[in-house]
């Protein structure tokens, strides 16, 4: 089976906490081409919803992304 949607990874999540709710999340690309062009309010594969602003280089990869991206059928 071929997946159709392009899954990236991008951004972080911010809380009022700090930085331990800080991951680089895997969003689909349709949605990230509205969240840089309109600044729209995303939601990532895991469910947090976020607007793409912070460098993703910096954090690690969400825990829960991995695991459903890790899961998801793998076009050949």
């Amino acid at each position: 089976m071929l997946l159709e949607e392009t899954i990236e990874e991008t951004t972080t999540t911010i809380t009022e906490d700090g930085d331990h709710d800080r991951f680089a999340h895997y969003f689909r690309r349709a949605d990230l081409d509205a969240a840089f062009l309109e600044g729209a309010v995303i939601t990532a594969i895991c469910g947090k919803q976020d607007t793409p602003t912070r460098d993703f280089t910096k954090y690690p990869v969400c825990p829960t992304c991995k695991d459903i991206y890790e899961g998801l059928p793998q076009g050949d």
